[in-house]
This record gives C-alpha cells, sequence and structure tokens, in this order.
C-alpha cells in the first residue's frame, strides 16, 4: 500500500504529525509518499505534487482541519481515492481521527478495517455578462452574498427553470449535505445526514422571516441571478475561496458533479458521533 501525506504547514504541530504518521506508516511496511510541504518540514527530498499523489497513492492522508480537507479536495483533482483527513486538534466532521490516533488509524490501512463515505461534490458555473464562464467544485457550499457595503441584495433563484423566489438578503447559500454543517448550519439551515442525495438552499440574514431554507433532490440544477442595481456588489465564493465578483446580467448555475469524494472513515466512527461531540449534544 501507498499513502500520501499532505499537511497545513501553518498548523504548530504539523513538523511532529507528519514525521509521526510517516513513522507509524512505515513501521507497518506502508510506503509514504509526501506533498512537497510535508517533504519540506521534515527534510526529506523526494516529494509529490498534489496530482502525482492522487495518482501514485492509494490512500491520501491530510493533516490539517476541515478547512485543510477543502483545499485538499481542490488540489487532489480529479480522484477518487479514499482521502483521510487526521485532525491536528480535535475531531472535525471531514476527519477521520486525531493526531494522537496514528497508530489505530496506520492499523486500520493494514487490516481494511475502515469503510469510504461517498459524498456530493456540487459543480457550479458562473455565465457573465460579458459571455464568458468560469467552473468551479464545491465540497461543502457555494455561496453568493453582498460585498463590502452595508445592503442587502437582490437575488433570484430559480430550480430546473421553475421561478423559487426573489430574494432580498445578505446572501443565497447552495449546500451539499457535507457543507449542512458549516455555513448552511450558522445561517440557520437544517443539519443533513451525508448520505442523503439532496441539496439545501438557505438565505443568509433575510429581510423577510417567512424565507426559510428547502431542501430540493440533488439531481436538480438551481440557478441564482444577481438583480437590483449595479451599485450593490455580489461576491461568489467556493468553500470560502476562489472570490469571484458577480456583476448584474450574470447567473450561476449549480448542479452535482457525476463523481464524488471519497471520505475515508474508521469503522468505529460516524457523523452522529460526531455531531454530538461538536455541538455538545448529551441527550
Amino acid at each position: 500500500m501507498k499513502v500520501g501525506i499532505l499537511v497545513n504547514e501553518r498548523k504548530a504541530d504539523a513538523r511532529e504529525a507528519v514525521r509521526g504518521l510517516r513513522d507509524v506508516l512505515q513501521s507497518r511496511g506502508i510506503e509514504v509518499l509526501l506533498h512537497h510541504q510535508a517533504a519540506a518540514l521534515v527534510e526529506e527530498s523526494a516529494s509529490y505534487d498534489a496530482h502525482e499523489l492522487a495518482t501514485e497513492s492509494d490512500v491520501i492522508a491530510v493533516l490539517g482541519g476541515d478547512g485543510t480537507m477543502l483545499a485538499a479536495m481542490e488540489k487532489l483533482g480529479n480522484t477518487e481515492k479514499p482521502v483521510a483527513g487526521i485532525n491536528i486538534g480535535t475531531l472535525g466532521f471531514l476527519t477521520s481521527c486525531t493526531e494522537n490516533e496514528l497508530e489505530l488509524f496506520a492499523d486500520a490501512l493494514v487490516s481494511g478495517d475502515y469503510r469510504t463515505s461517498e459524498r456530493t461534490l456540487l459543480h457550479s458555473v458562473i455565465c457573465h455578462a460579458d459571455g464568458t464562464q468560469q467552473e468551479f467544485l464545491a465540497l461543502n457550499e457555494v455561496v453568493l452574498a453582498r460585498g463590502q457595503t452595508g445592503k442587502l441584495v437582490n437575488l433570484c433563484a430559480r430550480i430546473n427553470g421553475e421561478m423559487l423566489n426573489h430574494y432580498r438578503a445578505d446572501g443565497l447559500i447552495v449546500s451539499t449535505p457535507t457543507g449542512s454543517t458549516a455555513y448552511n448550519l450558522s445561517a440557520g439551515g437544517p443539519l443533513i445526514s451525508p448520505d442523503a442525495r439532496v441539496f439545501v438552499i438557505t438565505p443568509i440574514c433575510p429581510h423577510s422571516l417567512s424565507y426559510r431554507s428547502l431542501v430540493v433532490n440533488d439531481d436538480s440544477q438551481v440557478e441564482i441571478i444577481p438583480e437590483g442595481s449595479a451599485e450593490e456588489p455580489m461576491f461568489f465564493t467556493v468553500d470560502g475561496r476562489d472570490i469571484v465578483q458577480i456583476s448584474m446580467g450574470s447567473r450561476i448555475r449549480v448542479s452535482k458533479l457525476a463523481r464524488s469524494f471519497h471520505l475515508l472513515r474508521l469503522k468505529n466512527r460516524s457523523f452522529y458521533e460526531a455531531l454530538r461531540q461538536k455541538l455538545g449534544w448529551r441527550g
């Protein structure tokens, strides 16, 4: 087995985490491939870029937090290899284990005692007013929101070509089940099980209290169209990155990508356990 390692080098314990994971894996006869930043931290000369890791590795381990996992998804590109998140800190929604459980993780790889959770990816296309297009992939969500002014913005949302609503709000979120625990949750949207085949559309701080989240089948195409005045700048973001200014006359189409993101899960861990821990449920 070959395991590729990516790391968020800005984490305080990054060097120790890379060295610890590398040593544990190698002690079990697993070949380790290090991404450029990981190799630099432990002063190894052999290193790989993210696309090489995605091609050469059987499993990819990402050391950091949920944000690191989102960035890794973009870097790895068109891969369906299992990706394991190892949190440098506490358990996250996208992580398989913590840095204190490296032995457990390595043993699971050797024995095959793990599973993969297929996560929906969003494919979004910005059709700009000048006729140009930009494409993006998201694991959590895409957001069209107001710019740096304090003004609400006007948005129109359509589903499969049919009018849903005209919103006056701070913005609109289209989220996957994976992203339901992220910005969607902060905006008052529902929690959704990762294996549900749905999207959720959630307005951000809407002007009307009657505007609520809507859950739709993930075979739907959602279209978001900015309305109103050009004096109200809007920005489109993908998983909190790739900020693009959106002008009047543009529109955004959001649909499910044909392939999935394969998140590695240890068999004794679950989404519901993560909910209890992260949200402090005591029931």
